[in-house]
């Protein structure tokens, strides 16, 4: 970004963002184009700090009128690092993280910025919960909009399940809401298509009771966990929608109810979660109990506590991927426990098949989420520090995809992937849907403005 033109809009925008503005050279720049996943190395030309909504429609306008692409930054999250943009504007939301609980209507009101913390600290006094990621530092604008699935989704259904309404700004800079009622169309496109329409600078989402959570975390020696899959299969298969959870493999982490021979060496796990007292779940987890583990973890806790259990580490290289599947009967056990005893370690990865069904599979059939109706999902989760290590993580999590293909249904959860291309995105909205979406695209961002992202092309 040069010329007098773009250096007098710049000076403007410093001026009139009551947030802070930063430009390549200015000191705090570096930082502030940090997103969680190392591997992103990016330049935008602004960053936006916005303070208000106000200053996101100031942004955006300033975008517009530098025609420069937006790329909008909530949690920083995305495995792609779509809240970035080499030579575009960014919308960073992290001060617009106010989050209002209004109990008696079970109900949330959740500012683009906030984080799945934010979200689950300030619902927790009430016993309230909704569908959030399975890690704290998640942000709920993108989390939501791209579907959403976490320890609740089972049941509480897919976040985009619990969506009541968003405020946009567009590409053009006009605040909108979107809901049932109004603008009914976007509030569609909004369930599943991600950041493609505008900038979320709020969505309220609906709340459940919640007032008791429990977990089971187990850890076993590899060579079991064949058989500890398949008895967490049959145990959810046959479970009440409160149980979710997943198997992994993964490194043993240096915590402390991990014994110190173990801290480092590959191991099998079993994550049981369930939306009620200990004493039910541990009479569920009996048959995983049953099995000859090393680490027993069993313990009631609160929903915001479970969400910080499992967070990933951050300034790590991350490289995700996902298959969802149409079962998981003995032969598919086999091969993902083959491809666990093959996962990079010892690197923070993980490899995870964790259970759909449930409020997930009777939610709308109309939302573009085609994931909906697979009963699992295996999900390579590669994090590691070394960039040494760059080809063999990501050439497992390719194989790990090309292994369980046979039980694919071809569906996928875009949140869970970073940019494996324009088929990879239709899969993740469903065929059926894309010309749909893709006039609803045409409707608010004719110019493709927010492309940083699973892309839907305008018609």
């Amino acid at each position: 970004m040069s010329g007098s033109k773009a250096g007098a809009a710049l000076a403007a925008l410093r001026e009139d963002l009551s947030g802070d503005v930063f430009a390549p050279g200015d000191e705090g720049y570096d930082g502030a184009r940090v997103v969680f996943n190392a591997m992103v190395d990016r330049r935008p030309a602004v960053i936006a700090q916005c303070a208000s909504e106000a200053d996101v429609v100031t942004a955006v306008r300033f975008a517009r009128e530098l025609d420069l692409p937006v790329a909008v930054r909530g949690g920083g999250h995305s495995v792609s690092g779509s809240a970035l943009g080499d030579g575009a504007l960014v919308v960073d939301l992290r001060r617009l993280n106010e989050v209002t609980v209004h109990p008696a209507a079970r109900a949330v009101r959740v500012g683009g910025g906030a984080t799945m913390s934010h979200l689950d600290r300030a619902c927790q006094p009430y016993e309230l919960a909704t569908t959030g990621g399975r890690v704290s530092t998640t942000g709920v604008g993108g989390f939501v909009l791209g579907g959403g699935s976490g320890w609740l989704d089972r049941k509480c259904g897919l976040a985009v399940d619990n969506l009541l309404g968003v405020d946009l700004v567009t590409a053009d800079g006009e605040q909108v809401t979107a809901t049932a009622e109004d603008r009914p169309e976007l509030f569609w496109a909004l369930h599943g298509g991600g950041g493609n329409f505008g900038v979320a600078t709020s969505i309220t989402l609906r709340l459940h009771a919640l007032p008791q959570m429990s977990v089971a975390f187990l850890l076993y020696l590899p060579e079991h966990g064949p058989e500890v899959l398949r008895t967490y299969r049959d145990l959810i298969e046959a479970g009440p929608a409160e149980a979710s959870g997943a198997v992994v493999y993964l490194t043993g982490p240096p915590e402390d109810f991990v014994p110190p021979p173990l801290v480092g060496q590959l191991l099998a796990g079993a994550i049981l979660t369930y939306a009620g007292p200990e004493d039910e779940m541990r009479k569920l987890a009996q048959p995983l109990l049953a099995i000859p583990h090393e680490v027993e973890l069993v313990v009631p806790t609160p929903y915001a506590d479970l969400q910080c259990m499992f967070d990933d580490p951050p300034g790590m290289r991350n490289y995700w991927s996902a298959e969802y599947l149409t079962g998981a009967p003995d032969a598919f056990v086999d091969v993902f426990c083959a491809l666990g005893t093959e996962m990079p370690w010892p690197t923070a990865s993980q490899h995870l098949v964790f259970p759909q069904g449930g409020a997930i599979a009777d939610g709308p059939a109309d939302w573009p989420v085609p994931y909906r109706d697979a009963p699992w999902g295996v999900h390579p989760f590669g994090v590691w520090a070394d960039p040494a290590d760059d080809d063999r993580v990501r050439d497992w999590v390719t194989d790990v995809r090309r292994a369980v293909r046979p039980w694919s249904t071809g569906a996928v959860y875009l949140n869970f992937t970073g940019d494996e291309g324009g088929d990879r995105v239709v899969a993740g909205l469903g065929s059926e849907n894309m010309r749909r979406l893709g006039e609803v695209k045409r409707t608010y961002d004719p110019d493709n403005v927010f492309r940083f992202n699973h892309n839907i092309t305008p018609l």
